[in-house]
């Protein structure tokens, strides 16, 4: 088989299992320009693909991502009978190693919720509403969302009554129903009441999170306002971490401490973690067992329910 159509081929079959695939597929199309797409997978050199991740500088991400996008593609055209080896450099340098997410303490949260160090943080916005910001931020803690499955949402998307959130197209093209606590539908229900939108017409298409015009809200702008979120609220990272916690760290700390609450509870977690896994839309556990070794505290729960079971407790669970 040609290397176009067996790239081409490895592309369906990646997306056809609820992939987008789109940055490496973007990545071997770009990998044509050094190879012949006519020829065979095994006529591919080590060369042209030396020649690909070019640079001898510090390894950067996109060198890291072309990378992983030959090495999936040789290991597909492999297992299919369409190469009978890898052109890959047998050693590939490795980037540093990314600083692991911030894990927001409960009164790190707190002042981060805090309506006036919100609005304090807004003054003089134009667009975004403080309102609008904390329901945001309530949601991506509270629910677990991604910034762009939140800002995604659709007024026909929220069942306050059931609780219920509609998540459509997602990072791994897939929908799920998300359910939320009732506190949490208590303030989607009063922000429904007084949203900031004026005169706009709406339907149940309308975005349930809006700047003040109706529009959507623009990742800069929401980034931005949370940067000085956090100098307000004095909310900083730890030492050995990400100096400036991000805001996509709120759904990795909600799951952290949703582990937490299990394991204080003596909860299976390893039996509930699927569960975890589903509600977060993550394509596999894989992505859900990495929070398990994420902070000490959790860590400390696991090693009691561990004390616990290894010493016959009542509440030991194998």
């Amino acid at each position: 088989m040609k290397l176009r159509d067996a790239i081409e081929h490895y592309v369906a079959w990646r997306q056809a299992h609820g992939v987008k695939f789109l940055t490496a597929r973007n990545l071997l199309r770009q990998f044509l320009q050094h190879a012949d797409g006519d020829a065979g997978c095994d006529a591919v050199t080590c060369a042209q693909v030396q020649a690909f991740l070019a640079g001898t500088g510090p390894v950067t991400r996109h060198r890291e991502n072309k990378h992983y996008a030959l090495a999936g593609f040789w290991r597909y055209a492999i297992s299919r009978g369409h190469a009978l080896s890898s052109p890959l450099p047998e050693s590939e340098r490795r980037p540093p190693l990314q600083a692991p997410p911030h894990i927001y303490s409960r009164d790190q949260l707190q002042r981060l919720f805090d309506p006036d160090h919100i609005d304090n943080a807004l003054q003089g916005s134009r667009q975004l509403d403080p309102a609008t910001f904390r329901t945001l931020l309530l949601m991506l803690y509270g629910a677990g969302l991604r910034f762009g499955e939140a800002t995604a949402l659709t007024l026909f998307d929220v069942d306050t009554a059931e609780a219920i959130l509609t998540i459509r197209d997602t990072k791994f093209q897939k929908s799920r129903l998300v359910p939320v606590g009732p506190q949490l539908a208590g303030i989607l229900d009063a922000h429904l009441s007084v949203r900031p939108v004026k005169g706009v017409a709406e339907s149940t298409t309308s975005f349930l999170l809006t700047n003040r015009d109706g529009t959507r809200l623009a990742s800069s702008t929401v980034q931005a306002a949370f940067d000085r979120l956090r100098c307000v609220a004095d909310v900083h990272g730890r030492a050995g971490g990400r100096k400036n916690p991000r805001l996509h760290d709120l759904q990795h700390t909600f799951a952290v401490h949703r582990l937490i609450a299990w394991y204080r509870q003596g909860a299976d977690v390893q039996r509930l973690l699927p569960a975890l896994s589903t509600y977060l839309g993550h394509s596999d556990l894989e992505g859900t067992k990495v929070y398990l070794t994420m902070t000490p505290d959790l860590l400390a729960q696991a090693s009691l329910l561990f004390a616990r079971y290894a010493g016959g407790g009542s509440d030991a669970r194998p």
